[in-house]
Order: structure tokens, then C-alpha cells, then sequence
């Protein structure tokens, strides 16, 4: 009965935060790392219209609702309308479907591609909302869902940004409805019952990785309707004997990650992604990009190379490259990646097209860099690592990675982050929308209808 009422406790002690989450008692920065983060996700959405399999999916996802119920749109596709929960499953497809999606390090989860499309359906089925409501129901889920993920402390098991990312978007759902205690923790028990994703997806470098966040986007507002219509569901969802941390993490410790609700607010934390890859692959994206500008390399003259990193870095991307790889390995393929950077330069959406995975020269090269395991015991670190690059000349030259780009402690600078939103509307053929959205986002929390910069990031120029 004891571990009963303590379970209890971590769904009410979410539930009670998540409900309480006011934007306007929110510090400052908070709520322009909740702007920031927003303008991020809808771009890279817009950009996931051209995401690999995206057609072949929103044909099959617009036979699933009756017509008289399609009144959600479609990032980046003018016109597309569809029922709040197939619109929230295409949205959060895009938005992680090219692996430029923002992320939790520590909680090694993606919280908005779930969060952002599930507000966003919900925002156009049954608002106005202010645009303050749904920042602050953003803000919600995300403490929500991070601190599950940060509570683990074994290695990832089961695909959290779905997992863990169900129970980050109903709670944000439940604030944006301003819904009471008892029935958001029914909700809570719903995103237990309908929770599922598998890191076999991401093992084998297979589209099913977006399709599962996707999937949890849509049974969080599934959840959501069915705890308003009246049915109870369990109350010990988080650490109940079969509760989520129970069943899909080995071992967890929430004690500092209940202590911080309300006083440290987790959007802070999140990183923006600079390149459109697993974010395990950007320390050695970064750290070729600084070697190849510092000793003014091409990729001919790199012989060799190795990336030595915490093991979940080459759990997550040390995989090996091979003619033909689909686009869902090479995002996750450190090797192929660097030697992108030391050949190209750069790396880009253009980087994952089938002419560009099939350059001779960089899968040559890239079948000469390897992934290797350091000695730190932290199954959630990313950071510290190095990458050392043999030379044809028989020298050694080294980059230490000690931060990632992107994130608080390296944040991408207000240029570089419009300079990505540009990149993904280009990428979708709307570049001539930037200049308008980016403007409405910037003041999206004075907005009394939020959903007036979702209908413009549709695509209707």
C-alpha cells in the first residue's frame, strides 16, 4: 500500500505542475526559449513536407476520417485537411521525419514533435486559444516528458520520443483545455494503455522511427477524449507496478527530477538541431567542419579517421555506411556524415538525396572512419569526444568535442536559427513564406488566436 500511494503521488505531483504552468508567471528567458524552440518546430515540420515516405503516408492517413471532420491542416501542404488526430500523426511525421527535430539531451527524447502537432491540431479543432496558452501548454508537456526521460538512469531501451513523448503531449493537451486533475490523471493512464515505441526501428535505420512519433502525437489526443468522455483510466501510470518507468526503463531515480518541477523549466534545456541528422552525429560534424577550416582539408587527404565517444554515441550512429543506404541509416550514420562535412563542406537536406548517397568518393571515405567507446560511465552522454584525423602527409591533427552546437551551452546564434527556418520552407518550396512566419512567430504570445501562424505555416502564400 505504500509503494501504491507513492506511485500515486509521481502522477499527481506531474498532473498538479503541468496544470499549473501560468505563461505569464514564466521567467523571461523561459518564455524566449519556448519562442525560439516553437519557430523551430513548425519550420522543420514545413521542411518534413518533403520528407522521404511523407507522400505515400498522407495518402494512407487521409483515408482514415470521414470528410465532415477534416478541419486540421498540414505544415508546408497548402489546402490538405484532416481530422485533429490524423493531422497531429502527419505534423509530428514531418517534424521528426528528417531528423532535424530539437532535443533533450540529457533525456535523449525529442519532446516537441509530439507536443507541437497534438496543440496544433487542437488549437484548430477547438480553439481560438492565445498564443500565451498554447506556449504555456508547450512549456507544460515538455517538464512532463523530460523529466520521465531524465529520471532513467540506464541506458535507452524503448524509443522515448514516442514512449515518453505520449505522456509530455497529453499533459500538454490537458493544460491547453484547461482540463481538471481527475480527468488529466485518466488521460495520464490512457497515454500509459497506448504508449509503444521500439529502438529496434532505430537500430536498422528505418522510417518506422518517425511513423512511432507520429503514432504517439495521434493516441495523445486519442487519450485525451477518451478521458473526457468519462472513462477512468489507471492513476499509477508512471510508477505504478506496470506503470511507464516500471515497464520501459530498467532502472530510474526521480527523486532531483519531481524536486525541479516548477523550478527549473525544461524547454531551457533543449537543443536546437543544426543539421538535419541524429543529434549523436553533431560532435563530429562539428569537429570535421573545424578541422577542415583550420588545416584547410579536403576530403583526399584524410587517410583515416575515428570518433571516440560515450557508448551511447556509437550505440545511436556508429553505424556503417553502404551503397544504397536508405536516407533513414545515412541520418543516423556518423561515418557518412563526416565525410560529408570533410567533402561537401557543410551538411545539409540536400545531403540525403538518392545522387548524394551514392558519391563514390564519400562512401570511399567514409568507409575509413570509425566510431569507438570511451571509457565514460554515463549512459545518456553525448559529450566529452574527439575526433582524430589521420592525414596522407602521415600527420595526426585532433578536435575535442566539449560542447554540441545548438545547444544552451553553444546555442546557435539568431542568424544561424533563421538561416535554418529559411533552409527547411526552401526545401519545401516556400521559401517566399519565411519573412511573414518568422515575423508572426516572433510575436506569437500576443496572438489571440494561435492558430492564425498554424494556417499561415500550411503554406498558403
Amino acid at each position: 500500500m505504500i509503494e501504491t500511494t507513492r506511485s500515486r503521488m509521481t502522477s499527481e505531483r506531474l498532473v498538479d505542475h503541468a496544470l499549473s504552468v501560468d505563461w505569464s508567471a514564466l521567467p523571461a528567458s523561459v518564455r524566449a526559449d519556448a519562442l525560439r524552440l516553437l519557430y523551430d518546430a513548425v519550420v522543420v515540420g514545413i521542411g518534413g513536407a518533403r520528407a522521404t515516405h511523407g507522400d505515400e503516408l498522407l495518402h494512407v492517413v487521409q483515408g482514415w476520417g470521414a470528410a465532415a471532420d477534416q478541419n486540421c491542416g498540414v505544415l508546408g501542404r497548402p489546402g490538405v485537411r484532416l481530422p485533429a488526430p490524423s493531422a497531429a500523426f502527419i505534423n509530428a511525421f514531418q517534424t521528426h521525419g528528417q531528423e532535424f527535430d530539437s532535443v533533450h539531451e540529457g533525456a535523449v527524447l525529442h519532446p516537441l514533435p509530439t507536443i507541437m502537432p497534438v496543440l496544433m491540431a487542437e488549437a484548430e479543432r477547438s480553439g481560438p486559444y492565445p498564443g500565451s496558452e498554447i506556449l504555456a501548454a508547450m512549456v507544460a508537456g515538455t517538464d512532463v516528458s523530460v523529466t520521465l526521460g531524465v529520471a532513467a538512469t540506464s541506458p535507452i531501451q524503448f524509443f522515448r520520443p514516442a514512449t515518453a513523448g505520449i505522456f509530455g503531449s497529453v499533459a500538454a493537451l490537458c493544460r491547453l483545455r484547461r482540463l481538471d486533475r481527475e480527468t488529466t490523471l485518466n488521460a495520464l493512464g490512457y497515454a500509459l494503455a497506448f504508449s509503444s515505441g521500439t529502438m529496434q526501428a532505430h537500430t536498422e535505420g528505418k522510417p518506422a522511427l518517425p511513423v512511432q512519433v507520429a503514432n504517439a502525437a495521434r493516441n495523445a489526443i486519442q487519450a485525451v477524449d477518451i478521458a473526457v468522455a468519462g472513462l477512468s483510466g489507471p492513476i499509477d501510470s508512471v510508477t505504478g507496478p506496470f506503470g511507464y518507468l516500471t515497464l520501459f526503463e530498467k532502472n530510474h531515480d526521480l527523486t532531483d527530477a519531481l524536486d525541479r518541477l516548477g523550478r527549473d523549466f525544461r524547454i531551457s534545456e533543449v537543443c536546437v538541431k543544426p543539421y538535419p541528422s541524429g543529434r549523436a552525429t553533431h560532435g563530429g560534424v562539428v569537429a570535421a567542419l573545424n578541422l577542415r577550416q583550420a588545416h584547410a582539408l579536403s576530403g583526399e587527404q584524410v587517410v583515416a579517421a575515428t570518433y571516440r565517444a560515450p557508448a551511447l554515441i556509437r550505440h545511436l550512429v556508429g553505424r556503417e555506411s553502404h551503397p544504397g543506404m536508405a536516407v533513414s541509416h545515412a541520418r543516423l550514420c556518423l561515418p557518412y556524415l563526416i565525410a560529408v562535412a570533410l567533402t561537401r563542406g557543410a551538411v545539409s537536406l540536400s545531403d540525403f538525396t538518392p545522387a548524394a548517397l551514392s558519391d563514390a568518393s564519400v562512401l570511399d571515405l567514409a568507409s575509413r572512419i570509425v566510431v569507438t567507446v570511451d571509457d565514460n560511465p554515463d549512459p545518456a552522454a553525448f559529450i566529452p569526444a574527439e575526433l582524430s584525423l589521420t592525414l596522407a602527409d602521415g600527420r595526426t591533427v585532433r578536435e575535442p568535442v566539449t560542447a554540441q552546437l545548438g545547444s544552451p551551452a553553444y546555442p546557435l546564434s539568431r542568424e544561424q536559427q533563421l538561416a535554418k527556418g529559411y533552409a527547411c520552407l526552401d526545401f519545401a518550396g516556400l521559401a517566399a513564406l519565411h519573412e511573414p512566419l518568422a515575423a508572426l512567430m516572433d510575436r506569437f504570445d500576443t496572438l489571440t488566436d494561435g492558430a492564425e501562424a498554424f494556417r499561415l505555416a500550411h503554406g498558403a502564400i
